[in-house]
C-alpha cells in the first residue's frame, strides 16, 4: 500500500475530522475522500461510519490501524537503516499544550534543530489532558505532559519543569468567592473545574478527602477555558500555575491565599519505551536530558 495513503489514514484516525486532516496534510477533502475510498476498496471493508456531524472508526478501522502504525513504523526504521550517513532525516511528531509550546518546547526545540536541521518537525497543539492518550494511540512520536499518578508501563518520562496547582478568582466579580469563618465556602463558591485530566483527578481526591458536596458550575475541556470562564465571574478554578503565567487574561484574574495545597504538576517529556529505538526521537531524548 501507499505510504502516504497510510499516513493520511493514521492522521484521520486522530482527528476523527476530514476537513481537519486534509487541511493538516494539503490535501483537498474530496481527495481525502477518495484516498479512503480506496483503502476500503483495497481491504475489503469500511474503516470509518461517516455522518453529516461525525466520523467513527468501524472495527475493521480499528484493526486496520494497528497495520497502519506496524507499517509506517517499519518505514521509519528502514530508512534509518538506508541512510549512508550520520545526518538524521525523516519526520518528528509532537504533541503539546499552547502553554506548553510557548514555555518549554522552544528551550529544547532550539537546540535540535541547529543538531539536526534535516529533521522535519511535526507539532500538534490540544488539550493537555488528551497528551497520554495521543501517544498511546501512536498519534505522536513525542508528548509534553503533567507526569500521571501511575506512568503506563510502556512509556518513559523525563521530567523537565515543575509548576503547583492554584486556584484562581476573577478580579472584577470579588463577590464570587462565598467567605466561611474558615475562609472560602467551598460548597457554594461556585467551581469550573475540568471534565477529565489529572487536574480533575487531583480536585476528585480532595473532594473526597474533605467529604463535601461541591458547588461545581460547569466542567470544560482545557485549562485555557477555565482561565476564561473565571475572568468571566463564573466561578473560580483550579488551574496549573505556569499556564496562568502564560495566558492572555492574567491581569483579569488572581491566585487566591489560603487555599488547599494540592501536589503539583511535573512537567516533562514523554515517549512509548519502543520509539527510543527511532534515532530521530532518541535525539530530542537526549538533548532535553542536557537541557
Amino acid at each position: 500500500m501507499d505510504i502516504r495513503y497510510l499516513n493520511l489514514f493514521r492522521h484521520l484516525c486522530g482527528t476523527l475530522h476530514f476537513a481537519r486532516t486534509s487541511q493538516a496534510c494539503y490535501i483537498t477533502p474530496s481527495a481525502l475522500t477518495r484516498v479512503i475510498q480506496r483503502l476500503e476498496s483495497e481491504i475489503g471493508e469500511q474503516l470509518f461510519i461517516r455522518d453529516n456531524r461525525t466520523v467513527e472508526l468501524t472495527p475493521a478501522g480499528t484493526a486496520f490501524k494497528k497495520y497502519a502504525d506496524d507499517v509506517l513504523q517499519r518505514w521509519d526504521l528502514l530508512q534509518d537503516e538506508l541512510s549512508f550517513d550520520d545526518v538524521l532525516q525523516g519526520e518528528l511528531s509532537l504533541y503539546c499544550s499552547v502553554t506548553a509550546a510557548y514555555g518549554i518546547l522552544p528551550g529544547i526545540m532550539e537546540l535540535y534543530r541547529k543538531a539536526h536541521p534535516s529533521v522535519r518537525i511535526h507539532l500538534e497543539t490540544g488539550d493537555a489532558a488528551k497528551a497520554l492518550l495521543k501517544l498511546l494511540n501512536q498519534d505522536a512520536d513525542m508528548v509534553i505532559a503533567a507526569l500521571p499518578d501511575v506512568l503506563p508501563k510502556d512509556l518513559v518520562f523525563k521530567p523537565l519543569s515543575r509548576t503547583p496547582l492554584v486556584f484562581i478568582a476573577p478580579r472584577q466579580y470579588p463577590d464570587i468567592v462565598i467567605p466561611s469563618p474558615q475562609g472560602i465556602n467551598w460548597e457554594k463558591t461556585p467551581l469550573i473545574i475540568p471534565d477529565h485530566g489529572l487536574s480533575r483527578d487531583r480536585i476528585d481526591q480532595w473532594f473526597a478527602k474533605e467529604n463535601f458536596i461541591p458547588n461545581i458550575y460547569s466542567q470544560v475541556a482545557g485549562n485555557e477555558a477555565i482561565i476564561v470562564m473565571v475572568s468571566l465571574g463564573c466561578g473560580i478554578g483550579l488551574i496549573p500555575r505556569m499556564v496562568l503565567e502564560k495566558s492572555p487574561f492574567f491581569n483579569q484574574v488572581r491566585i487566591l491565599d489560603n487555599t488547599p495545597e494540592l501536589p503539583p504538576f511535573i512537567i516533562g517529556l514523554c515517549t512509548r519505551k519502543k520509539n527510543l529505538a527511532n534515532p530521530r526521537v532518541m535525539a530530542l531524548w537526549d538533548i532535553a536530558g542536557e537541557k
